[in-house]
C-alpha cells in the first residue's frame, strides 16, 4: 500500500506531465492477490479500505489463485487460462479499459455448499 501511495504522488508531482503542467497521467487500481476470506478474518484491507486510501477507480480485483504460479512456470500468462479466476479478472480489466462495461467478481468469499463442507473442498 505504502509503495502505490508513493508511486502516486511522484506520477502527480514528478512526471514530466507534471512538471510541464500537462493533464495528469490516468491511473486505476489493479487490486491483485486479493482473498476475500482473509478480508473477512480481518487479515487484509477490503476493496473499499484501499480506494479510500489511494482514492483512485478501481479497475479490477485479481484475486489470489494457484493459477498465476502455474501460468508462471510455464512461461504463459494467467489471462490465456480462461478457466482460472485470475485469467477470467484480467480479461475483464482489459474490457474495462476499452470502456467496455462489466461487473466486478471475485470481490465476495465463495459460499461453500453442503458437499464442499462436508468433503473439505
Amino acid at each position: 500500500m505504502r509503495d502505490s501511495d508513493r508511486i502516486l504522488g511522484i506520477l502527480d508531482s514528478k512526471s514530466r506531465r507534471a512538471e510541464n503542467g500537462e493533464e495528469p497521467v490516468k491511473t486505476h487500481l489493479l487490486l491483485t492477490r486479493y482473498n476475500p476470506a482473509r478480508v473477512t478474518r480481518g487479515e487484509m484491507l477490503s476493496v473499499a479500505d484501499v480506494e479510500e486510501i489511494l482514492r483512485i477507480p478501481l479497475l479490477s480485483v485479481i484475486p489470489e489463485s494457484p493459477s498465476v504460479l502455474h501460468a508462471s512456470n510455464k512461461g504463459e500468462p494467467v489471462i490465456l487460462d480462461n478457466e482460472s479466476d485470475a485469467g477470467q479478472a484480467y480479461a475483464d480489466a482489459i474490457s474495462r479499459l476499452l470502456g467496455n462495461e462489466c461487473p466486478f467478481r471475485f470481490l465476495e468469499e465463495e459460499k461453500k455448499g453442503f458437499l464442499k463442507r462436508l468433503f473439505g473442498g
